[in-house]
């Protein structure tokens, strides 16, 4: 990196840390950023991203609450680390078959935010940065790299299935919110009570096609053909060249 580089283009401390600076090398009374992450994860991963706190966080730790500030400057910073922790390492190609490592890319994403959903709604102060997350976009972006598409396209095609899993997931996720899978079902039911058909006629043949009737076995088949769906859109451009 160059030294010279001005106050406009510097880094966040937080992205300075992460690319220069090993989790693992600073430790304090046993306390490591490594350790300090991994220890908010598991908090937000039980109880979600808003129950998560400094002075939570050292409970858990069995530490001050300032020893963490040696490690972490804030919280904000701290939610940087855990984006940039969270997801571990991308899954590797099986093939040379783009849409095989597409589809593995964008299941592999839907089973992390089922393990972290806290980081659909984890507020981020821009596209991603970091090494964890860039390296999923690596792998995605590489996925590409036989079909001989533009960069540009490359980057649309990955970011339109990003959009895809993360709404995917959010939805998913939502809806086991409203509690036990008996308090679930009974969403439809409230559908066919209060949608008129005559004002909602879409969503009224919906309801009555059973399109909110769902297990969760078939919640995951329709994510499955919705990556698809997506795939079958990016396949329409590599057929072309590139050229929608």
């Amino acid at each position: 990196m160059n030294d010279d580089m001005s106050s406009d283009d510097a880094l966040p401390r937080a992205l300075e840390l992460l690319w220069r600076e090993p989790a693992t090398t600073r430790r304090s009374r046993g306390l490591s950023r490594e350790r300090i992450v991994a220890a908010a994860i598991e908090l937000a991963d039980a109880d979600g991203l808003g129950a998560l706190s400094m002075a939570r966080l050292a409970e858990r730790l069995g530490c001050g609450t300032m020893s963490l500030y040696r490690h972490v400057a804030s919280k904000d910073e701290l939610v940087v680390f855990m984006l940039s922790a969270f997801p571990g390492p991308p899954p590797s190609p099986r093939d040379s078959d783009w849409r095989r490592a597409l589809s593995d890319w964008a299941v592999g994403l839907w089973e992390v935010y089922h393990r972290h959903p806290w980081v659909l709604h984890a507020a981020a102060a821009g596209p991603p940065a970091d090494p964890g997350q860039l390296a999923w976009l690596e792998a995605g972006l590489s996925a590409l790299r036989s079909t001989g598409l533009a960069e540009r396209d490359k980057v649309s095609a990955v970011i339109s299935l990003l959009h895809y899993v993360r709404g995917a997931a959010a939805l998913a996720i939502d809806s086991t919110q409203l509690g036990s899978a008996a308090d679930r079902a009974r969403y439809p039911q409230i559908l066919r009570k209060v949608v008129d058909p005559e004002r909602f006629p879409a969503i009224a043949a919906a309801v009555d096609g059973g399109a909110f009737d769902q297990t969760a076995e078939e919640e995951d088949a329709d994510f499955m053909v919705g990556v698809q769906r997506v795939l079958d859109g990016i396949d329409v451009l590599v057929r072309r060249g590139g050229v929608s």
